[in-house]
């Protein structure tokens, strides 16, 4: 029985028929990034092909679930239940940890928890795997006690998978101090600067939250699957060299995986009438991801260079910080407008809709007057703006978006990328205009359009009955099955 500080589902479940089907647990990590492609991954095998499959999420929790996270959970089908385990005293906590240690001890606190309530479930269902985060991969040490096969579900692409399963070995021969230098990723065409790797890179190799990341990154190699949210057409290379990699566990490329409507219902009414008075392909759509901040003098210049660019936009708006990642585990209450530079809401009234926080992106991006999407080229919105067809500019603040802005520019060639000024460390409001204007109005941006739309037509593709994407998830729900 599990303690009545859990918070479960109140939906009731016939154990009945779970007894019936193959349930499968999945453990995401903190983090409404994180949560939201699982989830939306767990839908897409319960719907799949008429198998009978059951997922429960045993959720770790850092605080008390946000109105964000309770409108995905209470949303869910009949065949998907959740749990939110008993919260974790951020007291119990480092000061000041970064946001990928944070997430992963969370985790690790939480699994006696974890372990009761799979011992909960084995007793009454047929239970067959545990599927968790990246940063959840503690949870491996419960399946292999229970005797269930594990998977981590990757919810960023490709190309940081392979360079994560490389890490190990190249943490012992290259020196992550040195900013410039370039690292070979397998199956990547281009190299990657190491001040363009994922955090916490660049740092000391002794770092403890290097040293932290590459034992994830060990975790890796050990469990029977690896499911990644991309597809062939998108990271050929790096999927590719991935699968033929010996010491990699198979994997399982089921991308995209995006919401088909946003969690939320806040500012939605508001940002689509207000988009539905524009003309096709004339606003700009800016936002930073469900976490990201700027510096006040950032985002001062990122309101100037909006201003002066001519150019409609729909910016979603939040409280600066001098941490990019401030509001990712901890939401902003404060009125993220008080920030703006004086005058500016006015002088761009008609022109210019500014919303705080939270903007239903999934149907912005696929609005008829949205043109191109400035954004922090976290996964889940690169794929997104894949999907709806949406040229990027994109402005990487933290995690792996340095890698994913390098993909999407320099490989797919899909985004333009302003450039930092060398001496005030931040992005000008010239050089917003420039790039504002390179995507919305130039020769670029109209080959740019081009190329997303070729990619988004082979998005489609890889999900439909006979596509790519389809033949990995059907391989995997079939091993489920015959267990």
């Amino acid at each position: 029985m599990l303690p009545l500080n859990f918070i479960s589902s109140s939906k009731l479940i016939s154990y009945h028929i779970m007894e019936k089907n193959t349930c499968i647990v999945m453990v995401p990590c903190p983090g409404l990034s994180h949560l939201i492609p699982l989830v939306e991954f767990a839908k897409r095998l319960v719907q799949h092909d008429h198998h009978k499959l059951h997922v429960t999420f045993l959720i770790p929790s850092l605080g008390p679930p946000s109105s964000s996270m309770m409108a995905i959970l209470n949303d869910l089908p009949p065949d998907i239940d959740f749990t939110i385990l008993n919260q974790i005293n951020i007291e119990d906590l480092p000061q000041n940890i970064h946001p990928a240690p944070k997430m992963r001890l969370t985790v690790k606190l939480s699994i006696p928890f974890l372990h009761e309530a799979v011992s909960s479930l084995s007793s009454r269902t047929h239970l067959v795997a545990l599927v968790f985060d990246m940063f959840s991969v503690d949870a491996i040490d419960v399946a292999k006690q229970f005797n269930l096969l594990s998977y981590v579900f990757f919810a960023s692409g490709a190309t940081t998978l392979s360079f994560c399963l490389s890490l190990p070995k190249l943490h012992e021969s290259v020196s992550f101090t040195e900013v410039t230098k370039t690292v070979n990723v397998p199956g990547c065409v281009v190299p990657f600067q190491v001040k363009d790797l994922p955090d916490p890179l660049p740092c000391e190799s002794t770092s403890e939250n290097l040293i932290s990341y590459v034992d994830i990154c060990r975790i890796l190699s050990l469990v029977d699957g690896l499911i990644v949210n991309s597809f062939l057409d998108l990271e050929s290379g790096a999927i590719r060299a991935l699968q033929v990699n010996e010491n990699s566990p198979r994997v399982y490329p089921v991308g995209p995986i995006i919401q088909i409507k946003s969690a939320s219902n806040e500012n939605q009414w508001e940002c689509i009438e207000w988009l539905n008075k524009h003309p096709p392909k004339s606003v700009l759509y800016v936002s930073f991801g469900s976490g990201g901040t700027l510096s006040q003098d950032q985002l001062n210049e990122l309101a100037f260079g909006l201003e002066l660019s001519g150019h409609k936009f729909l910016w979603v708006v939040r409280a600066p910080n001098n941490s990019p990642s401030s509001a990712y585990l901890i939401g902003q209450k404060e009125d993220q407008l008080n920030y703006l530079p004086s005058g500016f809401l006015d002088r761009t009234k008609g022109r210019g809709l500014v919303v705080s926080s939270w903007a239903p992106q999934i149907e912005v991006l696929g609005h008829g007057s949205t043109g191109a999407f400035l954004s922090h080229c976290g996964w889940n919105s690169i794929l997104e703006s894949v999907v709806c067809g949406m040229p990027m500019i994109v402005w990487p603040l933290f995690a792996e978006q340095r890698m994913n802005a390098v993909t999407v520019t320099e490989v797919l060639k899909v985004a333009v990328k302003p450039k930092v000024d060398d001496e005030s460390g931040i992005i000008k409001r010239e050089e917003i205009v420039k790039v504002i204007k390179r995507i919305m109005e130039g020769d670029q941006g109209f080959e740019i359009r081009k190329r997303i739309k070729d990619l988004s037509d082979a998005a489609g593709a890889a999900l439909r009955e006979h596509g790519s994407s389809r033949r990995a998830l059907s391989s995997l729900v079939l091993k489920w099955q015959k267990i």
